[in-house]
């Protein structure tokens, strides 16, 4: 077990994160503040419909972020991180059940689009300092500064939801997947596209460097998606 679990579990602060995960339901099965700091946002572009209904369908459970797990040692290993993750956020969000639940629902989000939790918290430190209710000049909204006209294209259309938690990771974490896949795994240009900077090193330079902050152990290469 980590250090940093170590000191949790002796001020009881663990305790409470595992009797959190476990009225949340975890179980043992197969893995299923400051402005903004970039005022850019996703640029519209005209979606094949295929890709708009597999967008649709990415973005349309809206089941709750309980995490399961294959072995008793990956259950473990997810409340390290849990653990650890929970520290280094405490100064930008101090309240402990909804640092919890934040930080629960950017790794099942990040993990259901198959990105690195990592890349996503480094995003969110970018676009938004971890702000619920930012809005940049571009309109871009939320933790992951979500363009409202993705709620049209591929939500209900109602834009308000994307100030949501779990909504606004959802719709940020599906929207990188699909720029990630469209620029064929080049991280660098997806996340031009995801500022609506594509092909300028400013903007994934300063992702690829905040996500370092929030490398755990077990994400040797953090930025790989």
């Amino acid at each position: 077990m980590s250090a940093a679990a170590r000191r949790l579990s002796a001020t009881g602060l663990k305790s409470a994160v595992r009797r959190r995960l476990s009225a949340g339901g975890v179980g043992l099965v197969a893995l299923a503040a400051s402005p903004t700091a970039f005022a850019g946002g996703q640029i519209e572009e005209p979606l094949a419909d295929s890709v708009r209904s597999a967008l649709s369908s990415a973005v349309a459970d809206g089941a709750p972020p309980v995490p399961v797990f294959v072995s008793t040692d990956a259950r473990l290993e997810y409340l390290d991180w849990l653990t650890a993750m929970s520290d280094d956020l405490y100064g930008r969000m101090s309240a402990f059940d909804r640092r919890i639940e934040f930080l629960q629902t950017a790794w099942y989000e990040a993990h259901r689009a198959g990105l690195s939790t990592a890349l996503v918290l480094g995003l969110i430190q970018v676009e938004s300092n971890f702000r619920k209710f930012a809005v940049s000049s571009a309109g871009a909204r939320g933790y992951m500064q979500v363009m409202p006209f993705w709620a049209r294209l591929i939500g209900d259309g109602d834009a308000s939801k994307l100030f949501q938690m779990q909504t606004n990771l959802r719709f940020g974490c599906v929207i990188l997947r699909h720029y990630l896949d469209q620029e064929s795994g080049d991280l660098f240009m997806a996340l031009g596209r995801y500022n609506g900077t594509r092909g300028q090193a400013r903007y994934p330079n300063a992702v690829l460097g905040a996500s370092k902050k929030w490398t755990f152990r077990s994400e040797k290469k953090p930025h790989e998606a």
